[in-house]
C-alpha cells in the first residue's frame, strides 16, 4: 500500500494552525480548505494529459490539457465537506458523491445513515475527504461501498493520520493510496488521534 506524507513547508505550517486549540472555527474552516486544495494538487499529480492546440495572441502552440478523465470526490459526512469546497477550486468539474457515516462511541465501528452516488460512479477514479484517519472504521466503510459500486480507482485524503488507521487500511485496501499531512503518534482511549487537533467535525462547523 502506498502512503504518501505531504513535507511541503506551506501545509506543514496550515497544520500548525489547525492543531492549536486557540484557533476559531471561521480559521479553522478556511485552512482545511487550503490545505485540502494543497492535497489535491499532489493526489492527482498522475492524472493522464493530452496535447491539444491552441490560438495564443501570438501563434498557435502545443499544449497539455486533461484527458477527459472523470473524476468524483467523495466526502465523508460531516467533516469531509470541510475539504470539498478547496479540492473543487482546482477541478470544478468533478462530480461530488456524499457518504454519511458516523463512529459509534462505544464500539467504535462505523454506522451507515446516508450514502448517494453520481449514476456513472463505476467510470470515475474517486477520491475520498475524510479530515482525520483515526481508526479507518469509516473510511475503510467508504472504500468498500466505493469498489461495490464499481469505482474505477480509490484514493485517500486525510490531513491527520493515526497508525491504526492506517493498518486497518493496509489490510482492508491495500491497493487504496492514502495521502496525509503527518501520521500521529497514537489513538486514546475514546479514539481520538493524539496528539491531533480534536473533532475535525465539531471545529470546522462550531457545534461544539
Amino acid at each position: 500500500m502506498s502512503v504518501t506524507i505531504l513535507t511541503h513547508p506551506l501545509i506543514q505550517h496550515k497544520l500548525t494552525m489547525l492543531r492549536d486549540i486557540e484557533t476559531g472555527v471561521k480559521m479553522f474552516r478556511e485552512v482545511v480548505g487550503e490545505i485540502a486544495m494543497l492535497m489535491c494538487y499532489e493526489a492527482m499529480r498522475e492524472l493522464p494529459t493530452e496535447d491539444i492546440k491552441v490560438t495564443t495572441p501570438v501563434a498557435v502552440a502545443t499544449s497539455k490539457a486533461l484527458a477527459g478523465k472523470k473524476l468524483a470526490l467523495v466526502p465523508i459526512l460531516r467533516a469531509g465537506l470541510g475539504m470539498v469546497d478547496g479540492v473543487l477550486s482546482l477541478v470544478p468539474s468533478a462530480k461530488v458523491a456524499h457518504i454519511g457515516l458516523y463512529r459509534d462511541p462505544d464500539t467504535l465501528q462505523p454506522v451507515e445513515y446516508y450514502c448517494k452516488m453520481p449514476h456513472d460512479i463505476s467510470e470515475r477514479d474517486c477520491f475520498i475527504l475524510d479530515p482525520m484517519l483515526a481508526t479507518g472504521g469509516t473510511a475503510a466503510a467508504a472504500a468498500t461501498y466505493l469498489k461495490e459500486a464499481g469505482a474505477r480507482t480509490v484514493k485517500l485524503l486525510s490531513i491527520l493520520s493515526a497508525p491504526p488507521g492506517v493498518e486497518k487500511m493496509r489490510l482492508e485496501h491495500p491497493d487504496v493510496e492514502i495521502i496525509t499531512c503527518t501520521i500521529d503518534s497514537h489513538l486514546n482511549d475514546h479514539g481520538y488521534i493524539v496528539p491531533g487537533l480534536g473533532d475535525a467535525g465539531d471545529r470546522i462547523f462550531g457545534t461544539k
